[in-house]
């Protein structure tokens, strides 16, 4: 029971993470319209998220592994709650890009922590299986992002949206208070110190997982960014329509994604040892030609069977990613591993990749951008293939 109430917390909070993140997207079209921004801007609006949530993971981590991690999770929660609703009072582009800039602060706390934490409370043979279906918050949450988003967006403005998202986090990270930290109060742990970390540069294993985990981030933040843009203004459907269908098709697609996906790099574990990565590598290389069908065809049936199959195919190897990272470093240090992960995959991935498929499509259109952004899963799926057993 206790541990399903840590799991539960744990996942709540999760979830909440993907939906304050992903219900700007939504409502692109509108701040658009109302704060008169061209799309580099709209880009650049997930990118400093992203930067400061990436630039801010390193610290969490060493945090996390010299203090109390429930302590660290609440406060995390409580600062990225504060942020996006703070979004909802701005009145011009600069302070929303300050305010979504603070949001990466609380959610770079939480990522950081949460994984390791949760995997800690489990046998090694639960990781990819428990793991993917925490990671099943990842879909649901990003789906109730869009959901939330076009749908209070387009009767009740922006503004309300931000309001309406940022409210529950308060709630759960009183919830995180009452966890407790037994590892650390129960047993005497390792401090790590600063050269403690320095193998993580020398991991070979941990970092062709980070590698080919960025090169999804990069395609992944792309298409999260502006997959409902790009319904509203090539398919003529609604803000509404858009965020709503988008949304239907991450939650169908990511769970179904993520469910297969962990229990078969579970199967496959009991094979061979090299079982996530080959889960990884083929999964990417199977999801480009959906990318590009999707993106090509112009029959909204076909875009959205052909990006829910492609969709499907990214999320299942959810859990093979997290559960390598767990298996390739030490637990004293997981913390700053995970963190170092977030650093790389966001500086490498979706940092960037909003705003230069905003660039590109200024320059040229938003579907050329965006079929572009999706060409980086070969790299990672090379990344993943060369890792020996």
């Amino acid at each position: 029971m206790k541990l399903q109430r840590l799991f539960w917390i744990l996942f709540l909070l999760n979830l909440l993470n993907y939906i304050d993140r992903q219900v700007l997207y939504s409502i692109f079209p509108l701040l658009q319209t109302d704060l008169h921004l061209t799309d580099w801007q709209l880009g650049t609006l997930a990118s400093a998220f992203m930067l400061v949530y990436m630039c801010y993971a390193p610290l969490m981590g060493y945090l996390a592994d010299h203090s109390n991690r429930p302590r660290l999770i609440a406060l995390s929660a409580f600062l990225w709650s504060g942020a996006t609703f703070a979004c909802a009072s701005t009145k011009n582009y600069i302070a929303l890009l300050f305010a979504r800039a603070c949001v990466g602060v609380g959610e770079g706390g939480f990522t950081t922590i949460a994984q390791p934490f949760l995997a800690e409370h489990y046998p090694k043979e639960k990781h990819a299986p428990l793991l993917a279906l925490f990671g099943l918050a990842l879909p649901v949450g990003s789906a109730l992002g869009y959901v939330l988003g076009g749908m209070v967006g387009q009767h009740w403005g922006w503004r309300v949206a931000f309001m309406v998202a940022g409210i529950p986090g308060v709630f759960l990270a009183l919830a995180a208070l009452t966890l407790r930290d037994k590892s650390r109060e129960q047993i005497r742990v390792k401090r790590p110190t600063l050269k403690n970390y320095l193998p993580l540069t020398r991991n070979k294993p941990f970092l062709s997982v980070c590698f080919a985990q960025a090169m999804s981030t990069f395609v992944m933040g792309g298409l999260s960014a502006w997959m409902p843009m790009y319904l509203h203004r090539y398919l003529g459907l609604s803000i509404e329509q858009a965020g709503m269908r988008f949304g239907i098709l991450v939650i169908v697609a990511g769970a179904t994604g993520t469910y297969v996906g962990g229990k078969l790099a579970a199967y496959l574990l009991t094979h061979t040892t090299r079982a996530y990565y080959k889960l990884i590598a083929l999964c990417f290389v199977c999801a480009l030609p959906f990318c590009f069908l999707a993106l090509i065809a112009t029959h909204a049936t076909l875009v959205f069977a052909c990006m829910g199959l492609a969709l499907i195919l990214l999320f299942m190897p959810t859990g093979a990613i997290a559960a390598a990272l767990v298996a390739t470093t030490k637990k004293y240090i997981r913390s700053m591993a995970f963190a170092v992960n977030i650093f790389m995959i966001h500086l490498l991935g979706d940092a960037f990749s909003p705003t230069i498929v905003g660039w590109l499509s200024d320059r040229y259109d938003l579907k050329a951008a965006v079929l572009v952004a999706t060409l980086m899963l070969l790299p990672g799926a090379w990344a993943a293939w060369r890792v020996k057993d």
